[in-house]
């Protein structure tokens, strides 16, 4: 299926690995033009060569999606570089989770800035440029925004909010011609997996296997980054043009809620 994605310019943030670059490489071997941004300048350096020969043509940006004065640069460097925007993937978070009795505010604060005020400041800067061409919005959330468990906070409470946000800004951007919709993961490959198998002495493989079973998840394994990103470069294209407000799973299955 040809996506349509060829010329049309997006926004990845957290793109210098895991998810985001899988997604990045998805959208530039459809011939996209993409913005990767991350905090740490060697990571983009070595995820923008790691790119380099697709179709599509991919720059790195140091941001800090904290800070509203990098998401504004990285709006304007996307632009100066690509002269459109069609779309952004809200992607930066990264793992925090544990017992509530042991969340001090300021734990609590700092993942709610990163995963939701984030999101809500980059898809405030890109919305008008989105407009101009009918674009999307997507972001990146766990199924532990539908199904909290035991020890996921402040992470779920956080993911809740951007499906919450995902829901609501669907509703009201719709007639703008602004798709937002969402992707839920369940349990993905990534280094972390790769560090406690390490640690347990087991070969990954093993280890991963173990876990699934474990966790029960009826897929039997553990998602692969790919499997995320051809859902996510579908609804970010033309394609999915009739799809917003959605809250897609990729977990294999896990989650006991739609």
């Amino acid at each position: 299926m040809d996506l349509q994605l060829r010329d049309r310019a997006f926004i990845i943030t957290g793109g210098s690995d895991g998810l985001g670059l899988a997604t990045a490489h998805r959208l530039a071997a459809e011939g996209a033009r993409v913005a990767i941004c991350g905090r740490d300048e060697e990571r983009l350096a070595r995820a923008v060569t790691g790119l380099a020969g697709l179709p599509g043509d991919v720059i790195g940006v140091r941001a800090d999606v904290r800070e509203t004065g990098d998401l504004a640069a990285l709006v304007e460097r996307t632009l100066e570089r690509f002269g459109r925007l069609d779309g952004v993937m809200n992607n930066a978070g990264k793992s925090a989770a544990g017992a509530f009795a042991d969340l001090g505010d300021d734990e609590i604060l700092a993942d709610h800035e990163l995963k939701v005020l984030a999101m809500v400041r980059l898809t405030r800067l890109a919305l008008p440029h989105l407009r101009e061409r009918g674009g999307a919005v997507l972001n990146s959330l766990a199924i532990s925004a539908k199904a909290p468990a035991a020890g996921s906070l402040p992470t779920s409470a956080s993911r809740a909010a951007g499906l919450a946000w995902t829901k609501a800004m669907a509703q009201e951007l719709a007639g703008d011609g602004v798709r937002v919709n969402a992707v839920l993961i369940g349990y993905v490959d990534s280094d972390q997996w790769v560090r406690a198998a390490r640690d347990a002495g087991q070969e990954y493989a093993d280890f991963t296997g173990a876990l699934a079973e474990r966790l029960r998840i009826p897929m039997g394994r553990l998602g692969r980054s790919e499997e995320f990103a051809d859902v996510a470069a579908f609804l970010l294209s033309p394609r999915a043009s009739y799809v917003t407000g959605a809250a897609v799973n990729v977990d294999g299955g896990f989650s006991p809620v739609p």
